[in-house]
């Protein structure tokens, strides 16, 4: 299979299991402009592609992410330039809701995305992390929410997706005082699912992670993603109504007619993707 080129991100796929590594190892992967266009791109592209069965992310270098990129914060002011101030209002509107975008491609896309995450996550990163659905981190990863420290509220997701990890409390907290967290308290917050020791071993705990959800049911696998997400925004009576309804759609499957002869069988059952 071909795969997508990006300037970048590096990209690789092997038995089910997608890598999108932020690939600005010189600038501690910030978030420029083709770098945030690039993670909607490929996000999209995990999403269609059959063969993929699970996403992680990952970054080169010695930092995950450093966050929004200076210098492409330094040009808003050419690019909302505009004669009146609701026409500027309006185009960094559509700026901020255009990178909101880029990173909500990573909760759209229906398959699983695990951030693997060492040395620094902080502004950008961490929102970035806090779309995906599975956290781990090696022991020198450093968290933080940075935009007060440049005066700026976070807008492309920390504040709305945080406090379902968090809690209100410890997202305020952090928002508030823009302080950094270590790998072990990002534990005990439940921030991230485990730390690791080293980069070394987090890379191969991740995969490991990550082939075991390669191997069941990919039809189950978006279903089970599709189903949290949209009862973490919705009522409970309403959460339960659209599980029915896709249990209803899609239970009687291929795939569950493969798990009930494996298990007579006595085999693995083997999923088509």
């Amino acid at each position: 299979m071909d795969l997508p080129v990006y300037t970048s991100l590096a990209l690789s796929l092997d038995q089910g299991i997608a890598e999108i590594r932020l690939n600005r190892p010189d600038k501690s992967n910030a978030l420029h402009d083709a770098l945030w266009q690039e993670i909607r791109q490929a996000a999209d592209w995990a999403d269609a592609t059959p063969a993929v069965r699970v996403v992680i992310l990952s970054g080169a270098g010695r930092n995950f992410c450093a966050g929004i990129d200076l210098a492409m914060l330094g040009s808003i002011q050419q690019r909302i330039a505009a004669p009146e101030p609701a026409q500027r209002r309006a185009a960094l509107h559509r700026i901020i809701r255009d990178l909101q975008d880029c990173l909500s491609a990573l909760e759209r896309c229906r398959k699983p995305v695990i951030a693997a995450i060492h040395g620094a996550c902080i502004g950008g990163g961490l929102d970035l992390v806090a779309a995906c659905d599975l956290r781990y981190a090696s022991a020198d990863a450093l968290f933080s929410i940075k935009e007060i420290d440049l005066a700026m509220v976070a807008d492309v997701g920390s504040l709305q997706r945080l406090p379902s990890l968090i809690g209100q409390g410890m997202t305020r907290e952090l928002a508030y005082t823009g302080r950094n967290v270590g790998a072990d308290e990002a534990e005990r917050l439940g921030l991230i699912n485990r730390r690791y020791a080293t980069p070394e071993e987090l890379s191969t705990g991740v995969r490991t992670i990550a082939a075991s959800i390669a191997g069941k049911s990919p039809l189950a696998i978006r279903g089970i993603k599709q189903v949290m997400n949209f009862s973490r925004d919705h009522r409970i009576g309403e959460g339960l109504e659209f599980v029915a309804e896709w249990n209803a759609d899609h239970l009687l499957s291929p795939d569950l007619a493969e798990v009930i002869a494996a298990q007579r069988e006595r085999r693995e059952a083997k999923f088509g993707d």
